[in-house]
C-alpha cells in the first residue's frame, strides 16, 4: 500500500482534487472531518479538553463549540494546545484506519496541515495542491461566505505555500487551466515505480 498525503492552502481545491482520487476508487481520509469526530466521540481527546477548559467544553449534545471558538480566537497560541490534544489521536486513528484498507494499493490522506503537524511522517509520499494567491483568495472568499481580510488573516496562519511546494514530493497545479486529471494520471502512473520511503 502507498499512503499519499495531500495538502494545499485555503483556497487550494485540495479536497476537490481527493474528490478526483475517490472518483478513481482510492479511499480518502479527511483529517479536518476525522478530527471533529473524534473531538466528540474520544474519551482520551474528551477528557483533557475538559481538564483544559472545564465542564462546559461539552454540553449533552457533544462539542460546545462556541466555547471552544472563543478559546481558539482569544490567543494564536490556542490553537497548538487543542492540536497537541487532538493531533495525536487523529493520528493513530488514520494508522488503524490504513489497516482496514488492505485491499487498496493506494489511500490518500487529506489534511491541510500536513507538515505542521508532522503528519508527512504517516504518509510515503506528499502532495502539495498549488493555485496562485490571488484564485485562492478568491475562491475562499466566495466558499465561506467571509470577507478577503478575515480568509487572509487564515492565511496567515499557515506555513507558507512556498514553502510546502519545496518540501512536498509532488506538486499538482490547480490554476484554473491546467487538466487537473491528466496530472493525477501522471501522479498514478509514478506511483507505480515509485520506491517506498516507509
Amino acid at each position: 500500500m502507498i499512503r499519499i498525503g495531500i495538502t494545499g492552502g485555503i483556497g487550494s481545491g485540495k479536497t476537490y482534487v481527493c474528490q478526483l482520487f475517490q472518483q478513481r476508487g482510492i479511499p480518502i481520509y479527511q483529517c479536518d472531518d476525522e478530527a471533529k469526530r473524534l473531538m466528540t466521540k474520544s474519551p482520551l481527546i474528551r477528557r483533557r479538553i475538559t481538564q483544559l477548559l472545564g465542564a462546559d467544553a461539552y454540553s449533552s449534545s457533544g462539542l460546545n463549540k462556541p466555547i471552544i471558538a472563543r478559546y481558539l480566537f482569544a490567543d494564536p497560541s490556542h490553537a497548538e494546545r487543542i492540536n497537541r490534544i487532538v493531533h495525536p489521536v487523529v493520528r493513530q486513528d488514520f494508522l488503524q484506519w490504513t489497516e482496514q484498507q488492505q485491499d487498496a494499493p493506494i489511500v490518500v490522506q487529506e489534511c491541510a496541515l500536513l507538515f505542521e503537524s508532522g503528519f508527512q511522517d504517516t504518509v510515503d509520499i506528499t502532495v502539495e495542491v498549488y493555485a496562485p494567491l490571488h484564485l485562492r483568495l478568491q475562491r475562499a472568499v466566495q466558499r465561506d461566505q467571509a470577507t478577503p481580510k478575515q480568509i487572509q488573516a487564515r492565511m496567515a496562519q499557515q506555513m507558507d505555500e512556498e514553502e510546502k511546494r519545496q518540501r512536498a514530493d509532488f506538486c499538482i497545479l490547480n490554476d484554473g487551466t491546467t487538466d487537473l486529471d491528466a496530472q493525477l494520471d501522471r501522479l498514478l502512473k509514478q506511483m507505480e515505480e515509485y520506491p517506498d520511503k516507509s
